[in-house]
């Protein structure tokens, strides 16, 4: 079968595949697995393709839905037979560039968890959510280091690195993997771990999904934790610059048991926002405290002391209840989203950030959000040995994101996003955080994440194990 094996371009395509009817290859595949099969014409194809980000179209010529890892392995050693490129999808979070032409493999099927409260560890098939792994693991008063939302995947998460509100003190979510299930690019199912294949075990451990085979689960610690003090301080927008002053000296002043952030937000007057928060802006010191809530409430106090907030929903709450820090969104949307790393946050980065967020009065905002996150602790501890050094090394993550409510104003947001980039430049470490990274732009991006003698291991292990780069939608080195 001849089908182009190059990185597809990002105009949409609905390329036949070629030799023999196309018919009869989805036959075949539908023939040597248990799960689904779809193919453009097929009732089904629209949604085993769609994600959460809704600007990402793909239009893959072969989609299949594994209900088992052994599906994964027929599936990829059929794609292998037919020189196919093979992208790989689970909820749709943080898509690589588009689909066209290749067979995309879609996980949300692969759907086990089991919990082992003796040994503290969970088993994650691939297209598990973190909600229903905070769920198992609460019962035992265990958590995993799951992100900002359970409603994201957690193997493809850990895959970029996984920095969520336990991070400081846990380090990220990739830190916690014992071991991954591995079906390569040639169909070999394999299971990685420090000790089973060490290489490709640490390349996993943050080095990015999709482009080195099909995880098909993970095995993970999970960690005590119980009752937290959390939740968010809302201040009037006008006071982001003073906010974001005070933040850079009193993070970095605070125990690893604080992970914080400040977010800035334009909230959209939507149904799905809280009602006194609809069409409003704020700027918000957020986090979460994982020691003794009374040392928690006493360092947020400080804050308290010194600017009453107008909205003060920092307090105790359950782990399990994590969602209701960051309060992120669940129906899918087009977004778009952008990254960079800070050692610090000086006055011009400040100046850049709060004017992309909330421009001059009379002007409709364009970015939704943006976030600078304290890292340091130990996600900066573990950096030099992870294969993403670069990525996780920084002081501060930043974070700019929007929402595209209509196709029109589309370029007129990536053109904001991308100005912001270009003015924080003097500012930046110039790393990307792969989990903020999405499309062209993880394309683009994604080997700032690795320090050279990183991403040449990286590329070698990759050479080695994809020569002909069929698995070329994921992470990219060069």
């Amino acid at each position: 079968m001849s089908i182009d094996t190059n990185l597809p371009t990002t105009e949409t395509s609905n390329e036949t595949l070629s030799v023999r009817s196309q018919t009869a290859v989805l036959d075949e595949l539908r023939a040597r697995i248990a799960g689904d099969v779809f193919g453009p014409d097929d009732d089904g194809y629209d949604t085993a393709r769609s994600g959460f980000n809704l600007l990402a179209q793909h239009r893959p010529a072969v989609i299949a839905v594994p209900v088992n890892h052994f599906d994964v392995v027929e599936t990829v050693r059929f794609a292998a037979g037919e020189d196919l490129r093979v992208a790989v999808q689970a909820t749709g979070h943080g898509p690589g560039t588009a689909v066209d032409g290749a067979l995309l493999v879609n996980t949300s099927r692969l759907d086990a968890v089991s919990v082992d409260p003796v040994r503290r560890t969970a088993t994650v098939a691939a297209g598990v959510k973190w909600r229903p792994v905070l769920a198992a693991a609460s019962a035992h008063g265990l958590a995993p280091l799951l992100g900002s939302s359970t409603d994201v995947g957690a193997v493809g998460y850990t895959l970029g690195g996984g920095f969520g509100w336990l991070g400081r003190r846990h380090g990220l979510a990739s830190d916690a993997v014992r071991s991954f299930d591995l079906v390569t690019p040639a169909g070999d199912p394999l299971r990685v771990s420090a000790t089973t294949h060490p290489e490709i075990f640490w390349a996993l451990k943050g080095g990015g999904a999709g482009s080195l085979g099909v995880v098909t689960g993970m095995e993970i610690d999970l960690f005590e934790v119980g009752i937290v003090y959390a939740g968010n301080l809302f201040y009037p927008a006008a006071d982001a610059p003073e906010v974001l002053r005070r933040f850079r000296q009193w993070a970095p002043a605070q125990s690893e048991e604080l992970t914080s952030a400040v977010t800035m937000m334009n909230f959209p007057p939507l149904d799905i926002v809280p009602e006194p928060l609809r069409g409003q802006s704020y700027v918000m010191l957020r986090g979460c405290w994982s020691g003794d809530p009374d040392a928690g409430k006493e360092i947020i106090d400080e804050w308290r002391r010194w600017k009453q907030p107008e909205i003060d929903m920092w307090g105790e709450l359950p782990f399990a209840a994590a969602d209701a820090i960051s309060m992120d969104p669940t129906d899918p949307m087009p977004a778009m989203v952008t990254t960079e790393w800070m050692n610090e946050i000086a006055d011009g980065a400040i100046d850049v950030l709060t004017g992309a967020v909330y421009p001059e009065p009379g002007t409709m905002p364009l970015i939704l959000f943006g976030e600078i996150r304290h890292a340091g602790g130990a996600i900066t501890a573990n950096a030099a040995g992870a294969a993403n050094d670069r990525g996780r090394s920084g002081e501060f993550l930043v974070e700019l994101g929007a929402v595209v409510p209509d196709p029109h104003v589309g370029l007129a947001i990536e053109s904001a996003l991308q100005l912001a980039r270009r003015d924080l430049e003097p500012y930046v470490t110039g790393a990307a955080y792969l989990n903020f990274t999405e499309m062209e732009e993880r394309s683009a991006r994604s080997a700032s994440a690795f320090s050279d003698d990183h991403r040449r291991r990286l590329a070698a292990l990759k050479a080695k194990l994809d020569p002909r780069n069929r698995f070329c939608h994921g992470v990219v080195l060069s």
